[in-house]
């Protein structure tokens, strides 16, 4: 991405002043988006930066200061303590972070996705109607693997969609949603859901020497026929061959609520000697991924590389430690946009991927009302990163 601040035509004037308000699960990604943000705008020349629809443009911080204090009984309200009046507001906010916790009536209370999700609720409500604008940058779409009716049951994720929208919200920005489909709950607002696959090839390429990246070494693999569009973007993207699994169950048992899954079968030519890219978009527990880099050991793959935007690693990471000792997988690369514990990045295994610089091109563009369509379509930067890596200058 080199220089692309400096070509991004950002003459417009802004929607409005630019404020951040990042939820207490999300602060260090903001901090980081934050730098970017004050770098960009203290070079930015521009004629325009003088004039008053451009104050307060350049910032020290773009950040804005709010609470969310909790009363013993484990209530609590959104407080913002600065004027967000005529704002671009941009709010961030990671349902993942488990990490959080508050009191209640006296016990530790860890935070779930639903009290982030109220959280964000109590903070748009502070808002009171007075921004111009408000886009929530929600990278793991709040209770998105509830996105279609089976039987009986809720449709969470178009409710949590319908309700941000009722409260004022103009745009929501997601990352890889499990299923985009479900923007269907409210056609008439912006919705997107952004791709990182930049940014796994840069990661990959950027730690792994020696790939030949071309379709008699290498091959794109989804786990399960869900995923196949983000497998069959990448393999199309590099020149590719794909394969797939699909999961065979048994459909007249009921396990947990689900019919329990008898085998993975695969779909495909052979892998023999290939290096792999597995590609999901959340590894869960990782018990899948890990069934499926092992049945294709057992079809002589080499490599095993997995691509997974949300690394939620439910069940911790002793699997994973297992996989690599025994060479079943070579890499695993997750995204920063959800919360990763410290032993998860300081294993050998672990690839991380910045996407700090990449929130902050489209806030930036956002901002000044600009098409964000080519961030949006990364196959341009992808193609240039491959041939830098095959020349051999990546890494200068």
């Amino acid at each position: 991405m080199g220089n692309r601040e400096e070509k991004r035509n950002l003459e417009t004037i802004p929607v409005g002043s630019l404020g951040i308000i990042a939820l207490e699960g999300c602060k260090p990604l903001s901090e980081r988006i934050d730098k970017y943000l004050v770098k960009w705008r203290a070079e930015r020349e521009s004629e325009h930066k003088d004039s008053l629809a451009f104050s307060g443009y350049q910032k020290d911080s773009y950040l804005l200061h709010t609470k969310v204090p909790r009363f013993g009984s484990g209530e609590a309200k959104g407080t913002i303590q600065e004027s967000v009046r005529g704002f671009d507001l941009y709010l961030l906010v990671d349902v993942c972070n488990y990490s959080l916790t508050y009191s209640l009536c006296g016990h530790e209370n860890h935070m779930s996705p639903d009290d982030h999700y109220q959280d964000l609720k109590r903070i748009i409500a502070a808002v009171g109607g007075k921004a111009r604008r408000i886009t929530v940058i929600m990278p793991f779409l709040y209770e998105s693997r509830q996105h279609k009716r089976t039987n009986r049951e809720s449709l969470d994720c178009a409710l949590a969609l319908q309700e941000l929208v009722q409260m004022g919200v103009d745009n929501i920005i997601t990352f890889d949603a499990h299923d985009p489909r479900v923007q269907n709950a409210i056609p008439l607002h912006g919705f997107e859901t952004v791709q990182p696959a930049y940014q796994f090839i840069k990661g990959l390429l950027g730690h792994v020497d020696n790939l030949q990246m071309d379709s008699d070494h290498m091959m794109i693999i989804s786990p399960d026929e869900g995923g196949m569009y983000r497998a069959i973007y990448i393999a199309n993207v590099l020149g590719l061959d794909m394969g797939m699994f699909y999961k065979r169950r048994d459909y007249s048992k009921l396990v947990n609520g689900r019919n329990p899954i008898i085998a993975h079968e695969f779909l495909g030519t052979s892998v023999e000697g290939k290096d792999m890219i597995i590609i999901d978009d959340m590894i869960s527990s990782g018990d899948s991924v890990l069934e499926v880099a092992a049945e294709l050991k057992n079809r002589k793959a080499n490599k095993i590389f997995v691509f997974a935007t949300f690394g939620l690693f439910t069940n911790g990471l002793d699997k994973f430690d297992m996989a690599y000792a025994d060479g079943t997988i070579d890499r695993v690369l997750t995204t920063n946009l959800i919360y990763q514990t410290p032993e998860l990045l300081q294993r050998e295994w672990y690839i991380n991927c910045d996407m700090s610089k990449y929130i902050a091109y489209i806030i930036d563009t956002l901002n000044h009302d600009s098409s964000i369509s080519d961030l949006l379509n990364p196959n341009e930067r992808i193609q240039s990163i491959v041939a830098r890596y095959k020349n051999g200058d990546l890494n200068s």
